[in-house]
């Protein structure tokens, strides 16, 4: 009898974690297609404010862009959680290995799109590709790829420039990543890697593990809504008010003068500047957004956003305990002469 009750209560919370994406999923498309008259109705017909001033306008920004731009990152959050579930450092260690150079370098960079792993996991996978004997080159492509193509930036652009510009950001970051550590690979620059990664063995740190069943991945998919939304939501926030003060308050010609498209200093102005710079995707994409719409051009928009995720300081300094200070230097010089072409070829050859 208990083992029947066991069975029972084990059945019944297997259906409930099945059910319950599927019964959310139409309350959330409801949302979602109501926000905007939701947001119209707020402003203009409860709180009665006069349309086209400022400071409405900051407000309307702010009150619509928050809740649309939390409601898609819990979604596809919840979806690239379950992507991730099927993927581990190990098992990505293991998929490049005895790769060539330039296979290994594409194979690195696309798995970088599915594993993004946060900054503070670039010495542990440094530590793991070397020890599986992985080329220089296609780790940096991974390493490249896994912070500056992240699902957070992906979901935020998607929301607010379309299928486009999160296509573009895609593809730029994936040529960058491919190209830079093709680069690094073909410059050979082991010797300057910190002697004492070679001396060490790290062993397997990371266990497969059982396969997981998919009520499983779905809980996965519940964590990573969890942790992920969690951490960002504040810097969703803040980013969102400071893009709503721009939306309502900069002029629009102080911002085309300075990142417009005409204005030939503009792309490495703006990766100069987001170099020592640091803010996640969150933070920064809703700025950017609002750059745009004062007149930044696309290109040079692109280029600070993957200058500020892709460069990112902490990054660096994490890395100097693994690499010598010429191959940061290297490293950082081709990230930033990558992200300035991507800047100019779509300023001026694919502008949208």
């Amino acid at each position: 009898m208990c083992d029947k009750n066991e069975y029972l209560n084990r059945t019944i919370s297997i259906n409930r974690k099945i059910i319950t994406p599927l019964l959310l999923l139409p309350i959330w498309f409801l949302v979602y297609h109501y926000l905007q008259p939701a947001t119209d109705w707020l402003i203009y017909d409860l709180l009665g404010m006069i349309a086209g001033s400022h400071f409405t306008e900051a407000l309307r920004f702010f009150v619509f862009e928050v809740p649309k731009v939390l409601l898609l990152l819990t979604l596809i959050i919840f979806l690239v959680g379950i992507v991730r579930s099927y993927f581990s450092p190990e098992k990505t260690r293991k998929a490049l290995e005895g790769k060539s150079l330039f296979t290994g370098n594409v194979l690195a960079s696309a798995l970088g799109i599915v594993t993004p792993f946060c900054s503070c996991s670039a010495i542990p996978l440094f530590l793991g590709f070397v020890e599986a004997g992985i080329p220089i080159g296609v780790t940096f492509s991974f390493l490249i790829a896994s912070p500056m193509i992240n699902e957070v930036a992906i979901v935020l652009l998607f929301s607010m420039f379309g299928w486009k510009t999160a296509a573009i950001y895609v593809l730029s970051g994936l040529v960058i990543a491919i190209i830079a550590g093709w680069v690094i690979g073909k410059l050979n620059l082991r010797h300057w890697v910190q002697d004492w990664v070679y001396q060490s063995q790290f062993g397997n740190t990371d266990s497969e593990g059982e396969k997981l069943k998919f009520t499983d991945r779905i809980q996965h998919g519940y964590n990573a809504v969890k942790e992920i939304v969690g951490k960002v939501w504040l810097y969703v926030v803040i980013g969102i008010a400071v893009g709503a003060g721009a939306h309502g308050y900069v002029p629009e010609d102080f911002m085309a003068s300075l990142m417009g498209k005409s204005a030939w200093y503009s792309v490495p102005l703006s990766v100069i500047i987001g170099i020592p710079l640091y803010s996640n995707a969150a933070g920064i994409i809703p700025i950017v957004s609002v750059l745009i719409e004062k007149g930044a051009s696309l290109g040079t928009a692109l280029a600070f956003m993957m200058a500020v995720i892709g460069l990112s300081l902490p990054e660096m300094i994490i890395l100097k305990k693994v690499l010598k200070i010429q191959f940061i230097v290297t490293f950082a010089g081709i990230m930033a002469i990558g992200i300035v072409l991507v800047g100019f070829i779509f300023n001026y050859l694919v502008f949208l």
